[in-house]
């Protein structure tokens, strides 16, 4: 019974680091978002390079975010099929004599 809470906390932990990892890149692309839009209205001939950067700052913080699921998505995996744990002794292994 031990195992199951340990299983359960184990599942809580990675939900709240999936959703904590998305909060966070949601949050950083629209800051992303808001800073290049205020960017391009003070000055609209920066457009191009602005939107770029952008682009590629998005890119980069939505990869990361999807890591971070990927590996709350593993975490949850391996949680869900716990190793049984090994019942039999180990065989000795023999020598030959004259060694």
């Amino acid at each position: 019974m031990e195992n199951l809470t340990y299983i359960g906390l184990g599942y809580l932990g990675a939900g709240i680091g999936a959703g904590l990892a998305l909060l966070g890149a949601g949050l950083g692309i629209g800051k992303i978002g808001a800073s290049s839009v205020e960017g391009i209205a003070r000055q609209p001939s920066a457009a191009g390079s602005i939107r770029t950067a952008m682009i590629i700052a998005a890119a980069l913080i939505e990869g990361l975010g999807f890591f971070a699921l990927v590996i709350s998505l593993l975490a949850v995996m391996n949680f869900s099929q716990p190793k049984a744990a090994a019942t039999a002794e180990p065989q000795a292994v023999e020598t030959p004599a004259g060694r």
